[in-house]
């Protein structure tokens, strides 16, 4: 089913918190923003974000990550937090921003949006949410990878009573518009662009209970970590709900957990370098009739 409707009266807190630890061994200067959005003041309630977001941000800790980690953020809130952690990601190695939530397409503009926002008119979301390209700005400066990760990509309970300003402005009831990130940026939605993401019926979402399974997996590189998370939620949801990763990077391998061991990478080095059969002894042409 899709984000379900809290109980309503139900006291959700707004809590701010920041782990700082030692950076992993596998790489330098890792930050991150992790915000997870789930008591919305206008609209219907959200059950998992503030979990999904709890348990990312104690992921990401581990995996030598200084996460700032905000639930139930405000306008206010997102953008200071964005503030901040563009400029902790200025030559970091990594960058990662991971959100849970609403989010929206407006004519091809995606916006992340606060548990504070009212969005009677599309023209609004310039001033009540928070857009995705200024989200990839913030993690773009890095020396290795710039990485956000979306599970925001519902059903919009903001499109049916938004009016609009023009006839011909799109406001999507759904899912997130197709983006094309540049240089070392990789932006991650929950669903493909065009469709809509399942709240599932336990702690996490789908997306995220198969990013927590992957996230700290050692020895596996970036994109096929994304791979491995793509194919578990397909399962787990009947292939209703397809992740996508948007954003090319170079040959380099990265590794968000430890990178294989030296043992690992030898066998594999071996694998591939071991020659195939010995190809067949050329059989001499029958001599010609007389």
């Amino acid at each position: 089913m899709h984000r379900r409707s809290f109980i309503q009266g139900l006291a959700v807190t707004t809590a701010l918190a920041g782990f700082a630890v030692t950076p992993a061994s596998a790489g330098g200067k890792r930050v991150a923003l992790v915000i997870g959005n789930s008591a919305y003041r206008n609209v219907p309630a959200l059950p998992n974000p503030a979990n999904d977001a709890a348990d990312i941000a104690a992921a990401l800790t581990r995996l030598g990550f200084t996460v700032a980690l905000v639930t139930n953020a405000s306008f206010d809130e997102m953008r200071r937090g964005l503030i901040a952690l563009g400029r902790d990601a200025a030559g970091a190695d990594m960058a990662v921003v991971y959100f849970a939530g609403h989010g929206m397409e407006i004519s091809g503009e995606n916006w992340l949006i606060p548990i504070d926002a009212e969005l009677k008119q599309d023209t609004d979301a310039e001033n009540e949410a928070v857009s995705l390209r200024s989200v990839m700005l913030q993690v773009s400066n890095t020396t290795s990878l710039g990485l956000v990760i979306l599970d925001a990509c519902r059903n919009n309970p903001f499109a049916a009573k938004m009016q609009r300003s023009l006839s011909l402005r799109a406001v999507t009831s759904g899912g997130l518009g197709r983006i094309e990130p540049v240089g070392n940026v990789l932006v991650a939605y929950a669903a493909r662009d065009g469709t809509t993401a399942l709240d599932g019926d336990n702690r996490n979402s789908p997306f995220t209970t198969a990013l927590l399974h992957n996230i700290e997996m050692p020895g596996v590189e970036i994109t096929f970590m994304f791979r491995n998370v793509r194919d578990d939620v397909m399962e787990a949801t009947g292939n209703e709900q397809q992740p996508f990763v948007y954003g090319s990077l170079s040959r380099r391998a990265i590794y968000l957990a430890a990178p294989p061991s030296s043992t690992d990478q030898a066998k594999a080095d071996q694998a591939n370098a071991m020659p195939g059969p010995a190809p067949s002894p050329a059989v001499p042409a029958p001599p010609p009739s007389a």
